[in-house]
């Protein structure tokens, strides 16, 4: 062990490993000593929750669950987790044994709009685990021109955010929490994304979409684990249905976005009382909307929001306008929205 690491006392925390054991035992390889298996303190009375007691003398910890049954061990699909030893409270677990590190997708679903008097197009990403361990619930992040975040063939100019790499890096670094993410594809981006036409398009994603993602998959459905992002016009729309719905959104995320472009948002953020709403909120330099996003970001500030608490604003120099510079920054809002820290923050053990 690096002594640059170590600490002077022995740090302790409990570990909750949570899976649908058929037949079997969870243990868990440690750091420590990855040939021996550390059995669990405590089993829950349904075996499904093991519980562990770690002890190390640095503030941190790699682990790795393992499934024993009569036909041998496995070791869980993926990274090895982290655990933060200086951190109170029962971190949880939510191991796969069975399935890819990589997640999966839906096919573009269509939801009726009786709203916009229109079908709504959606395609749903669904994290690493999610058909397997049916017990995890997860974050979920509306994201807007979902036909840019996930596969250049359907990308404008072919440029994709790559949405599911992000989240599949920070999952390899254990920087962030899984989450599940829905891509709502914009039918007029000028009609869905601007004022007036966005409050029927929000209207819709509220009342239509979110009730029928809520019922139909294992999300939260706190605003403070619901997200909405977007960039440009998608940023507005998405900073609207924070401010609009801080009851539903409890975080937005606006790239590089068009404000005061047919809307009214510094006005009603300097005048209308404040939401419980984190925002995350970034552009390039020059050309893309730098002025307008920093004018937002004052308003926030003058309206009390505390920067680093309540909402965090960066530039990019010599960024671009397009999808390929959102994509190379998304981490940043991503870990704010599901990272290990704002995660902590909400009250969710990390």
């Amino acid at each position: 062990m690096p002594e640059l690491y170590r600490t002077e006392s022995l740090l302790t925390r409990e570990l909750e490993v949570v899976y649908p054991v058929q037949e079997g035992k969870v243990v868990l390889r440690t750091e420590l000593d990855w040939e021996s298996d550390l059995e669990p303190c405590r089993v829950s009375p349904d075996g499904t929750v093991f519980t562990f007691r770690l002890e190390a003398r640095k503030p941190f910890l790699y682990f790795k669950p393992c499934l024993v049954s009569r036909t041998g061990s496995r070791w869980a699909t993926g990274p090895n987790g982290l655990v933060l030893m200086t951190t109170k409270g029962t971190r949880q677990v939510f191991p796969q044994f069975d399935s890819s590190a990589a997640g999966t997708f839906t096919p573009v679903l269509e939801v009726d709009s009786a709203i916009l008097g229109r079908k709504q197009m959606v395609r749903v990403y669904l994290p690493a685990g999610y058909h397997e361990n049916t017990l995890r619930r997860y974050p979920v992040m509306y994201m807007q021109d979902g036909k840019n975040l996930f596969f250049p063939e359907e990308a404008f100019l072919g440029r994709e955010w790559k949405v599911d790499e992000a989240l599949h890096i920070l999952d390899l670094m254990s920087a962030g929490d899984r989450c599940v993410v829905v891509g709502i594809y914009s039918h007029d981006r000028m009609q869905d994304y601007t004022k007036p036409g966005y409050e029927a398009f929000a209207s819709s994603v509220v009342e239509e979409i979110i009730p029928q993602v809520n019922q139909q998959a294992r999300v939260f459905t706190t605003a403070n684990e619901t997200g909405v992002m977007g960039s440009s016009l998608g940023g507005v729309v998405s900073f609207y249905m924070a401010w609009q719905y801080p009851e539903i959104f409890g975080f937005a995320a606006c790239l590089s976005s068009t404000f005061s472009h047919r809307d009214d948002l510094i006005d009603r953020v300097l005048t209308e009382p404040r939401r419980d709403v984190r925002f995350y909120l970034d552009s390039g330099w020059p050309g893309d909307n730098y002025e307008v996003t920093l004018a937002m970001a004052l308003a926030l500030s003058q309206r009390g929001y505390t920067y680093g608490e309540h909402f965090l604003h960066f530039s990019f120099p010599l960024e671009e306008h397009d999808e390929d510079a959102w994509g190379r920054r998304l981490h940043l809002p991503l870990q704010l929205f599901s990272g290990k820290l704002s995660t902590a923050a909400r009250g969710r053990f990390v």
